[in-house]
C-alpha cells in the first residue's frame, strides 16, 4: 500500500512564501515523475510543477519565478518552495507521483490527500 502525505499548506499574505512537502511512504521502487497540481475553479487539477528522477523540471507560466519543486530521492519526498505568493494562488494543491512498485513492474498514479494554501490580499 503506498501513500502519499502532504504537509505544509496554510495561509499566509500576499507576497508571503510557504513550502509544501509531499512524503511516499509502502512499496516503492522507482518514482518518476513526482509533480504538484492545483485544484480549479472548475474542479479539474492544473500542473503546477513537475520534477523528474534526475531532476529534469516543469513549471506552469503563472509560476515560474515563484516556485520552485525539489526532491529527495532517497526519502521519496517532493517539495514546493512557493514565494511572492498571489491571492489567486489559493486553492488545494495535490501531490501527484508515479510509482513503480518492483523492477520491470509497470507505473501507477497516486495522489495525496490535498493541503489548502490560501493568501489574502
Amino acid at each position: 500500500q503506498v501513500q502519499l502525505v502532504e504537509s505544509g499548506g496554510g495561509l499566509v499574505q500576499a507576497g508571503g512564501s510557504l513550502r509544501l512537502s509531499c512524503a511516499a511512504s509502502g512499496s516503492i521502487f522507482s518514482i518518476d515523475p513526482m509533480a504538484w497540481y492545483r485544484q480549479t475553479p472548475g474542479n479539474q487539477r492544473d500542473l503546477v510543477a513537475s520534477i523528474t528522477s534526475d531532476g529534469s523540471t516543469n513549471y506552469a507560466d503563472s509560476v515560474k519565478g515563484r516556485f520552485t519543486i525539489s526532491r529527495d530521492n532517497a526519502k521519496n519526498t517532493v517539495f514546493l518552495q512557493m514565494n511572492s505568493l498571489r491571492p489567486e494562488d489559493t486553492t488545494v494543491y495535490y501531490c501527484y507521483a508515479r510509482i513503480r512498485y518492483n523492477s520491470g513492474g509497470n507505473y501507477f498514479r497516486h495522489w495525496g490527500q490535498g493541503t489548502q494554501v490560501t493568501v489574502s490580499s
